[in-house]
C-alpha cells in the first residue's frame, strides 16, 4: 500500500538528530525522499553542543534503511548560497521537491534581554528567524517549478504564543516566525503553496534534554540536575499532566500538514503542546 507521500521529495533544515531526524524518518515512512541538511558544528553563543557530522550520517542511515533515497549536506541555514546548492544538488538527484520544513533552530543563553550581548541576540535571530526563512526561499522556486503545488512547514515554538522569563530573543524570533508564515502564506496561495507553523512544547530532544537545562530548571546548587529532576518543573508548563511530548508527536502533526489530508490549510499556528497555551 502506497505511503501518504508516495514520490514526493522533502527538503529538512536541522536534520541530523531530534524533531529534524524524526521528520525525516516519519516522511520516508510514508513514501518521501528527503534532502537533508544541519550545521554539524557549535555556535559559541548556545550553551548546549549541537548536531555533528556522525549525527547527520545516522539520519542518513536510518532514511536509507527505510528503502527511501536521501541527499544530505552540511549547511549553515544562516547562508542562503549554501541552502541554495544543497536544494540544488538534491533535486538534481531527485528530481523534484514538495515539502519544505524549516526546522532548524537553537535556544538560550537564558538572561533577560538588555543583558544579551550582541552576539547572542544576532546569532538567536540568525538562526531561528532568518536561517527558516531562507531556508523557505531557496526551496521555493523549486516547488514552483514542479507545478504541483507543496506545503512549507516552520518550526515556531508554545513561546511563540506565550512569554517565559529570560528566552526575549527566542520568543522574538519564534513569534517572527508567526508573521514570516502568513506573509508567505498569502504570497504562495496563488501556487497552491500552504504554509504553516507548528508550536511544540518541550520536545524530547536534546535541544532540551542536556545538563544546562537540567541545571538550569531543577535550580539545584548542590548538586548537577538530573532528567528526573527536570521532569516535574517542565509538567509545570503543561495542562496534560505529561512533562514533554515524543519528536514523533511533531513528526505526525508535521505529516497531516504536508500530506493531502491537510490540503487547504495554510496560514494556521498549530500547537502540539499538552496545553501549554491554555495553561495560566
Amino acid at each position: 500500500m502506497a505511503g501518504q507521500l508516495e514520490g514526493k521529495v522533502a527538503f529538512i533544515a536541522g536534520a541530523a538528530r531530534g524533531q529534524g531526524r524524526s521528520h525525516a524518518l516519519r516522511l520516508a515512512e510514508e513514501g518521501a525522499d528527503i534532502i537533508a541538511v544541519d550545521l554539524c558544528k557549535d555556535v559559541d553563543t548556545i550553551p548546549y553542543p549541537l548536531a555533528t557530522p556522525e549525527d547527520l550520517a545516522e539520519t542518513v542511515s536510518q532514511v536509507e534503511a527505510l528503502d527511501r533515497r536521501i541527499i544530505a549536506s552540511q549547511a549553515d541555514t544562516r547562508d542562503f548560497e549554501a541552502l541554495e546548492a544543497a536544494v540544488e544538488k538534491g533535486v538534481a538527484e531527485l528530481g523534484r521537491l514538495d515539502i519544505v520544513l524549516g526546522n532548524a533552530g537553537v535556544v538560550g543563553p537564558y538572561k533577560p534581554l538588555v543583558e544579551m550581548t550582541t552576539a547572542e541576540w544576532q546569532n538567536m535571530i540568525d538562526i531561528d528567524l532568518t536561517g527558516v526563512y531562507n531556508t523557505a526561499k531557496a526551496g521555493v522556486p523549486h516547488i514552483r517549478k514542479g507545478g504541483r503545488g507543496g506545503s512549507i512547514v516552520m518550526t515556531s515554538s508554545i513561546v511563540g504564543f506565550k512569554v517565559f522569563p529570560n528566552t526575549g530573543a527566542y520568543m522574538a524570533a519564534k513569534v517572527g516566525l508567526t508573521g514570516l508564515m502568513k506573509s508567505l502564506a498569502v504570497e504562495l496561495a496563488d501556487d497552491m503553496i500552504r504554509v504553516n507553523t507548528i508550536h511544540p512544547t518541550q520536545v524530547d530532544t536534546p535541544m532540551i534534554m542536556n545538563q544546562v537545562h537540567y541545571d538550569l530548571f531543577s535550580g539545584l546548587t548542590d548538586r548537577p540536575g538530573t532528567r528526573e529532576d527536570f521532569a516535574p518543573i517542565s509538567q509545570g508548563m503543561n495542562a496534560l499532566p505529561i512533562p514533554w511530548v515524543d519528536a514523533k508527536d511533531i513528526s505526525n502533526a508535521v505529516l497531516f500538514l504536508v500530506s493531502d489530508q491537510g490540503r487547504y490549510i495554510t496560514g494556521v499556528t498549530l500547537p502540539v503542546d499538552a496545553g501549554a497555551q491554555i495553561k495560566y
